[in-house]
């Protein structure tokens, strides 16, 4: 029984790890930002933790992007 237990433990353990990893994957794999400000919102996300994540999905990217006109 106390090993159905330690096991039940472990996967409830691997799953909260991986709710926890959710943003950071999904901000790390976006096309929304890049470089310095996309580590700057993956680094909010570990130290502020799902607010920063909501707020990434609200105002993400913090500046448009260049265009580029070909002539």
């Amino acid at each position: 029984m106390e090993v159905l237990g330690a096991l039940f433990l472990m996967v409830c353990g691997l799953f909260a790890l991986l709710i926890w990893l959710l943003p950071i994957i999904l901000i790390a794999g976006s096309d929304r930002t890049s470089g310095g400000e996309k580590a700057a919102w993956i680094l909010a996300v570990i130290f502020v933790s799902w607010f920063a994540w909501i707020f990434y999905l609200l105002l993400a990217p913090l500046k448009q992007p260049e265009r580029r006109y070909r002539y």
